[in-house]
């Protein structure tokens, strides 16, 4: 009988905290837009990124096989945030130029002009709202808003700053970008 209630009590727990039961969990299938843009992809790594102990967004990042997290900037990914809560376009862009900054090449003469590009692009989301980015080697980024276009930025050092956010060395989230991809 203690092992029956001990299991209850275990049970609603898992279910309270959010835990899945492995056999009826359901895998994850790319968006649409990153099926489009990447047939081959699949799911290399997914993560939450919380502030204060809130959930602020998870990110799925979207490779092909071969991926290296090393030299990110070579390859085409996609990088998919499923927001928790609802954020401005603008505080989105802002906080993107902060965090491109934490990389040591950040060509500080374009952070104006990279960061009015990001808030014409970025729209204000909500919980539930998904902001995707591909990375458009040697090219650019290209972004989706809940799987409709967005626009691209055709900037190569553009993509890698920012796409550097999760997956560069120099990142304020190291435990999320080797949540994302494998880190070696």
């Amino acid at each position: 009988m203690k092992i029956a209630a001990v299991l209850a009590i275990f049970t609603r727990a898992a279910v309270f905290i959010g835990m899945q039961n492995p056999a009826t969990a359901q895998p994850l299938t790319a968006p649409q837009e990153v099926r489009l843009a990447q047939p081959q992809a699949s799911l290399s790594g997914r993560s939450t990124l919380r502030f204060l102990g809130l959930d602020i967004y998870e990110g799925r990042l979207w490779t092909d096989a071969g991926f290296a997290l090393a030299q990110y900037e070579r390859y085409p990914f996609a990088l998919e945030l499923a927001y928790r809560r609802a954020l401005s376009g603008q505080r989105i862009a802002e906080r993107s130029v902060v965090e491109m900054r934490r990389q040591p090449d950040f060509p500080a003469t374009l952070a104006a002009t990279w960061q009015q590009r990001m808030e014409a692009l970025f729209p204000d989301v909500k919980a539930g709202d998904r902001i995707t980015g591909a990375h458009l080697p040697g090219v650019g980024a290209r972004f989706w808003f809940n799987g409709q276009p967005l626009g691209e930025v055709r900037d190569a050092a553009f993509a890698r700053h920012f796409f550097g956010i999760w997956l560069s060395p120099h990142t304020s989230e190291p435990q999320m970008r080797c949540a994302l991809a494998e880190c070696s």
